[in-house]
């Protein structure tokens, strides 16, 4: 469990990066997973479930390029 007042001197990177960072990674984990929950849905012939699991990965996608964009953008700073 981490402190609720570690702010990089444990880490050696502020919060904000690296939750920044945490949250790209589990949007691209999110849709990995999600990819084996659509075969499995398409296996069991189940469309309307495998629709709403590509809806999702879809969205995570989505939150992992917006997230990518800004980490980028902080990065270039310096």
């Amino acid at each position: 469990m981490t402190s609720q007042t570690e702010t990089g001197g444990v880490t050696g990177t502020r919060d904000k990066d690296y939750n920044l960072i945490w949250y790209v990674e589990s949007c691209l984990d999110n849709a990995l997973r999600l990819d084996t929950y659509i075969q499995d849905a398409e296996r069991d012939g189940d469309s309307e479930v495998a629709e709403l699991f590509r809806k999702a990965q879809a969205d995570s996608r989505k939150g992992a390029e917006l997230g990518k964009g800004l980490l980028r953008s902080r990065l270039e700073k310096g």
